[in-house]
């Protein structure tokens, strides 16, 4: 059985069918630096595509060096549900056939989807989007890495702030037919040092959305209860904790962050 075009699953749904779901692997992403497999899942006589990432299959990275890339993922699923937002697709750990693993429903693109980010010609930057970096093509040609002026990826600048996410390519930001804005690919999240590099530079030090206030309200208080106590599971201590002092930042400057002075601020690649 094949994986149908189908209609969009409700969250509780996903969650239920990746719980308890049987696991067909389908293949490997071959571009995915750690295990990444697509796979169909199938409970009930439904059954839909998604990512399984063993953790076996995880490549040792010096600089997160405390629990599991699949329990980063997992947590960004956690902390974009607490928003409200729905930013991440429905994740969760559990078994599968190469073991532990995080386990994210697949996200289909319409064929004539059109990315929000991308390289423009330097002198031809769209009207409503951000130049955030300035590049030339192997002939020599002016180009700038930018991106749209959209409420939805600004929202997705303000999570991945709130999470720390050192890997915020274009890539790894998914457009479905429903016109929603997901962002995948989370496992080098929340350090407890600022590793924030992002192509969404775009609003640097423009004031949050007006929603983003009382979403970060929000956040905190989830963070001292239900929240805190789910991401406990999947990072330590010290991690959770530094979410919190994220949070507080952001709504006692009301202010999208700077770049990071001590390294790059933009990943490579980065699409």
């Amino acid at each position: 059985m094949t994986a149908e075009p189908a209609a969009v699953l409700a969250e509780t749904d996903a969650l239920e069918l990746l719980g308890r779901g049987r696991i067909d692997i389908e293949g490997r992403l071959v571009d995915a630096s750690n295990t990444t497999l697509r796979a169909e899942i199938t409970l009930d006589g439904v059954t839909r595509r998604c990512v399984y990432k063993p953790v076996r299959g995880e490549r040792p990275l010096w600089d997160f060096p405390d629990g599991t890339l699949a329990g980063r993922e997992v947590s960004a699923y956690l902390v974009s549900r607490a928003t409200g937002w729905g930013l991440v697709p429905p994740t969760i750990l559990r078994d599968g056939p190469l073991g532990p693993g995080a386990l994210q429903l697949w996200i289909d693109e319409p064929a004539e989807v059109g990315s929000l980010i991308g390289f423009v010609p330097a002198f031809d930057v769209p009207e409503g989007w951000f130049a955030v970096a300035s590049a030339r093509d192997d002939d020599g040609d002016a180009y700038a890495l930018a991106h749209a002026d959209d409420p939805r990826l600004a929202r997705l600048a303000v999570f991945d702030a709130v999470i720390n996410n050192a890997d915020r390519k274009g890539g790894h930001v998914l457009y479905p037919a429903s016109g929603d804005v997901h962002g995948v690919d989370h496992g080098v999240s929340f350090h407890v040092e600022n590793k924030l590099r992002t192509v969404l530079w775009g609003w640097t030090g423009k004031p949050l959305p007006a929603e983003a206030t009382d979403v970060l309200a929000r956040l905190g208080e989830q963070l001292d209860g239900p929240l805190g106590e789910a991401l406990d599971e999947h990072l330590t201590i010290t991690e959770v904790r530094q979410v919190g002092r994220r949070v507080k930042r952001l709504m006692r400057a009301c202010r999208f962050p700077e770049p990071p002075q001590e390294w790059p601020a933009i990943p490579w690649p980065p699409i």
